[in-house]
């Protein structure tokens, strides 16, 4: 009888320690994803901002050229201002929700960051029952 009792504490007691690490991966966890969020969300608008920053001065270089144009003796500097220029319109184009493309890959890497953790999840399980049975 004393066995059975003594096995029975100590299955309670491996089970709250289970339950306890549960709970705080959860919160880790929890605490990541936010932060994780964040720079999903971050990344995918600096990647449209910059993609259509490319788009942006392919179209000025193309449409920039008028003929009859006169030459400009700081075009190196009229150039450089431009591109800036560009960039500035693409990162506010982009801030303000551009076109789409951020909020499609960031929908894509928050879905695949889910799916890992999730993974994770179930390995770190899977982990511990092994460790439980041993």
């Amino acid at each position: 009888m004393a066995t059975s009792l003594g096995t029975a504490s100590l299955t309670s007691q491996t089970n709250l320690l289970q339950a306890s690490e549960d709970r705080v991966l959860h919160r880790i966890n929890s605490a990541q994803s936010s932060t994780d969020e964040a720079k999903i969300e971050k990344g995918s608008k600096e990647f449209e901002a910059m993609l259509l920053a490319s788009w942006m001065q392919q179209a000025e270089k193309s449409m920039a050229t008028v003929p009859g144009a006169e030459d400009d003796e700081d075009a190196a500097g009229n150039e450089q201002m431009m591109s800036l220029g560009v960039q500035s319109v693409a990162t506010s184009l982009a801030a303000s929700g551009g076109i789409g493309i951020g909020r499609m890959i960031a929908h894509a890497m928050t879905a695949m960051a889910e799916k890992n953790a999730a993974q994770n999840h179930v390995q770190q399980q899977d982990a511990g029952k092994d460790d439980s049975t041993r």
